[in-house]
């Protein structure tokens, strides 16, 4: 009967039920409110692993007083652990959405681009920790990003902000004072609308009882009174709609547009972000009892906490401290004793015994294969193994010295290559932020089609410039005072 309810249950959801138990540990979410309590917003930023690109100091000599007034509040306001709660993300494993900018709000300028403070994801390959950071865009071409003095922008795949990804109409989703809009804006208590000639599908993704109210917010943003706008639907789908208001005492509605439009004009139409054109997974959750209210975010579950199920019964674990082995027609325990897992049903001196047996070759106790077991391959790698992809690792190690107590010696297996994998992808976000590195190092390797990265660029092989390319070469390459040998490496 589990078989059949675990089919019942979208993959997605399970992807978001994974993601909000292992991606924003409580841990985080209580050391990020202390210090958003005293007004500390950078301390909470480090508290949730975003790093700030910003000196607002330069931000007022560059741009005034009033602006940097705005961004400060702004930047008080900010719950970055609420933040990383709502960011994009990925399948299967629910990691942050790679090389992405996203606007979390627009300062006007006149005359000029409005400045916009972004949030950034680093690309796939530096991911390592799920770390952001936060800077000020301030226009194509213009890579000072608040920082004094001005120096090139670290590389990054996509500087510029992604139009279907932006949450400066969506505040409150980051912004800890306007929380509690998260009620009705995600249209918790609206009901599914079905095509003409359809049942509603209670199961779908799509917001769709919001796009209208969420469309006319969008166009009012972009300056446009009504008009068109688009719905991504899928990588090569999208539903080109218009906004219809009959008047100002009725509610605005959509329809698809009665004229297909050619390409180009389609592309240039504002599209609907993401946050309004699905329904919030949590609400998914808790409307599919994969989740309870209490183990939702502190500014989530208030608003929500009325449209819940109850859970889906699910076993509990068994206590596995002690463990209880057979081991010569008895029942032995496994502990912790003095920092380390150990066979306490047996004397020191025969588990020495034991041990050098098992090193000239001879079979060991059960009790010693177990403890081998789990220092390889315990049951809760899976858990360590999720912590570690979204970036815990602090949590990572307290599963592991709770099994294998801190005095523990790793040995050979799955569970020290997790570790010491997150341990090496820790070098490549490091080398990706002090911008030592502007692409992967095996990105382009000829001949290497799996994607592993096991070989090297070649030597004559010259990179195609494009837009990903980084700045500082395509000012080398593009450079005619430059002679061209040499600009191969």
């Amino acid at each position: 009967m589990a078989h059949h309810l675990a089919n019942a249950i979208p993959t997605r959801l399970l992807m978001w039920q994974r993601v909000r138990e292992y991606a924003v540990p409580p841990s985080m979410i209580e050391t990020t409110a202390v210090r958003r309590a005293v007004g500390d917003w950078a301390g909470a930023c480090a508290a949730a692993r975003i790093d700030v690109d910003l000196d607002l100091r330069a931000v007022r000599d560059r741009h005034g007083t009033d602006v940097v007034h705005h961004l400060r509040a702004d930047l008080r306001r900010l719950a970055p652990d609420l933040l990383r709660w709502h960011m994009p993300r990925i399948a299967p494993d629910g990691r942050l959405r790679p090389g992405l900018t996203l606007c979390l709000a627009r300062y006007p300028r006149p005359g000029a681009t409005p400045l916009q403070l972004v949030v950034r994801t680093p690309p796939a390959w530096a991911d390592a920790g799920q770390r952001m950071s936060l800077t000020l865009w301030e226009g194509p071409g213009d890579g000072s990003s608040g920082r004094r003095p001005p120096s090139p922008p670290r590389p990054h795949p996509h500087p510029h902000p992604e139009r279907r990804f932006r949450l400066d109409l969506h505040r409150h989703l980051w912004d800890s004072g306007r929380s509690g809009e998260l009620a009705w804006r995600c249209g918790a208590g609206g009901a599914i609308r079905a095509r003409p000639g359809r049942s509603p599908r209670h199961d779908s993704p799509w917001a769709v009882q919001r796009w209208a109210a969420e469309a006319e917010l969008l166009l009012r943003a972009e300056g446009r009174p009504g008009g068109a706008f688009t719905v991504r639907l899928g990588a090569r789908s999208r539903a080109v709609l218009e906004l219809v208001a009959p008047d100002d005492s009725h509610a605005p509605t959509f329809r698809p547009l009665r004229e297909p439009l050619p390409p180009q004009r389609i592309a240039a139409l504002p599209v609907l972000p993401e946050a309004a054109a699905r329904l919030l997974p949590d609400l998914e959750l808790l409307r599919a009892g994969l989740i309870t209210a209490g183990r939702l975010h502190p500014l989530v579950a208030p608003a929500l906490a009325s449209y819940g199920r109850e859970p889906v019964a699910a076993t509990a674990p068994e206590p596995s401290d002690p463990h209880r082995v057979a081991c010569r027609g008895e029942v032995h325990r496994i502990a912790l004793r003095d920092g380390v897992l150990t066979a306490i049903d047996h004397d020191p001196a025969q588990l020495r015994r034991e041990e050098l047996l098992v090193a000239l070759g001879g079979p060991p106790l059960p009790c010693l294969r177990a403890i081998d077991t789990v220092h390889r391959e315990p049951e809760a790698l899976p858990a360590v193994r999720e912590r570690l992809r979204h970036g815990d690792v602090a949590g990572a190690l307290a599963v592991v010295e709770g099994l294998l107590g801190p005095g523990a010696l790793l040995r050979d297996g799955p569970l020290r290559e997790e570790l010491e994998s997150a341990a090496a992808r820790r070098v490549d976000h490091g080398l990706f932020r002090s911008g030592l590195v502007a692409e992967h190092p095996a990105a382009g390797t000829p001949g290497s089609g799996d994607g592993s990265g096991a070989g090297r660029r070649e030597a004559d092989h010259r990179p195609r410039l494009d837009r990903r390319t980084p700045a500082e070469m395509r000012r080398k390459r593009g450079s005619r005072a430059r002679p061209r040998t040499g600009l191969a490496a």
